[in-house]
């Protein structure tokens, strides 16, 4: 595996896992308030976030950053 890979926390997550741990650690409500977008918002659900955020770049940068963030915290806590 290259050094790349290894420092990257999105290889090997899909993005419905980036959710699902997302949605586990902020709640939809709290996910709704850290990027205002309707599929977090308005009837939430995994599938229409995926579908959402798989045809919208920008909402999957801010989705994947969120992710990252929220990991490396989680990280510097234990």
């Amino acid at each position: 595996m290259s050094k790349h890979q290894v420092n990257n926390l999105l290889h090997s997550v899909t993005l419905e896992q980036i959710i699902n741990s997302l949605v586990e650690h902020y709640g939809w409500d709290g996910l709704g308030k850290n990027i205002d977008i309707r599929c977090f918002n308005s009837d939430p659900s995994v599938k229409s976030s995926l579908k959402f955020l798989r045809k919208t770049p920008w909402a999957r940068k801010r989705v994947e950053s969120l992710y990252i963030a929220t990991q490396k915290s989680v990280w510097v806590k234990k």
